[in-house]
């Protein structure tokens, strides 16, 4: 039998691709786990404490490239049992997309924590009650921001400069995917509150799959509008 009959037989059909996604899932759930290790232990171990947020955000350091590997993984990954290679990918894509990320993400980490560190002061400013909710939506659009600009920068090679005017433009023009984004946020923090940090840690390449499949019409019109 050759090599195309062996991809045919066990390349094909909706068990194969189902046994594929689940063993690059775990794959990439693995190498998530081992790429953000260094701020992964620490993370869990810190209390759910408003002085804590500063040493939170560094603890997320690690997790911007291993997402934006994960995302690059899973965008590359084949239905073909015969042909699977996710490790590969994500090294690759960590490597390739590591400048980048980390000129978004320290900057979006760092948004964070003086956003956090007011609400968790916010008693003592002694300003008006609205100034919170304020806050907190401009929280959350930053994350949806994210959203977008992390996945540009992870699936395509764009300057730092144009991936946030990207990141911002698809908030208006594909209003589906920051909603949908935001309802993955939701997820993410009820998983957070009433299961833990270690349960969000352990579903992260799922996550990943979400926010890949959530940005589906925002990266064909970039494909279709920006790339030749």
């Amino acid at each position: 039998m050759d090599a195309t009959a062996v991809r045919r037989q066990f390349g094909d059909g909706p068990l194969s691709r189902a046994a594929s996604l689940v063993y690059t899932l775990l794959v990439i759930e693995l190498l998530l786990l081992l790429s953000t290790l260094p701020g992964v232990v620490p993370l869990l171990l810190l209390d759910h404490d408003a002085s804590n947020v500063p040493l939170a955000a560094a603890c997320a350091l690690p997790l911007g490239p291993a997402l934006s590997a994960a995302l690059y993984a899973l965008r590359h990954r084949s239905d073909d049992l015969t042909d699977l290679q996710p490790a590969a990918a994500f090294w690759r894509g960590y490597r390739t997309n590591l400048p980048g990320v980390l000129m978004i993400w320290v900057p979006w980490l760092a948004f964070l924590t003086v956003v956090g560190v007011n609400l968790a002061n916010f008693a003592a400013a002694g300003v008006p009650g609205w100034w919170a909710v304020l806050l907190v939506v401009i929280a959350v659009s930053g994350t949806l921001w994210m959203a977008n600009a992390l996945t540009i920068a992870s699936l395509f090679a764009f300057r730092s400069t144009d991936v946030a005017r990207l990141a911002t433009y698809f908030l208006v023009r594909t209003r589906g995917v920051p909603l949908a984004n935001a309802c993955l946020l939701i997820v993410a923090a009820g998983i957070t509150v009433y299961l833990s940090d270690a349960v969000l840690a352990l579903l992260g390449s799922v996550l990943a799959l979400l926010l890949l499949r959530n940005s589906r019409p925002m990266i064909a019109q970039v494909q279709e509008e920006f790339t030749e």
